[in-house]
């Protein structure tokens, strides 16, 4: 799949099939996050890969919002510094490059930010330090993704040179 097609048919699903995701997917995944990028290089953020079932348990337990990441295949935490002014810009964009690499591979993903950060801290180490910031949950698919995006229209949320000023595709120069 291209990248611009991968992007435009990705979406956030939270239902899982029992199918396991080979040990190269959840590769591949991991090192997407590590190549993105960070504010002044700085490669602050950490990620913690959960594939155990018994601990994915322990991982929906421990959310506010991500009980359905229990129905994962694997997840992956998300922790960065929060000290840093673009931490969770830095997090977004790990994430985001994740999900495009996992979809590309046929796997799915959904995401959330709800944590009971005590209980998370002390049931996966994280050290005071690091923040979690995000969790995404993979795994294959339930039924066929057909990919349709339900999104408002570019010149409903795109402007040219200023705020208001109207976009207009076929006056692009």
């Amino acid at each position: 799949m291209d990248t611009y097609k991968t992007i435009l048919t990705k979406l956030d699903v939270r239902q899982f099939d029992a199918k396991k995701v080979p040990a190269d997917v959840k590769l591949k995944v991991l090192e997407a996050a590590r190549a993105s990028g960070t504010g002044i290089n700085k490669q602050h953020w950490r990620f913690i890969l959960v594939q155990d079932k018994v601990v994915i348990k322990k991982l929906a337990e421990d959310s506010t919002s991500g009980g359905w990441v229990a129905g994962a295949d694997f997840a992956v935490i998300v922790l960065a510094e929060p000290q840093l002014g673009f931490h969770l810009i830095d997090s977004g964009r790990a994430v985001q490059d994740m999900q495009l690499a996992a979809w590309d591979q046929g796997v799915i993903s959904g995401l959330y930010t709800g944590f009971k950060e005590d209980r998370m801290r002390r049931d996966f180490a994280i050290p005071d330090e690091l923040k979690p910031t995000v969790v995404v949950g993979f795994g294959y698919p339930t039924m066929k993704i057909l990919g349709k995006k339900n999104r408002r229209p570019l010149s409903e949320l795109a402007f040219v040179d200023k705020y208001g000023t109207k976009f207009e595709p076929k006056k692009l120069n």
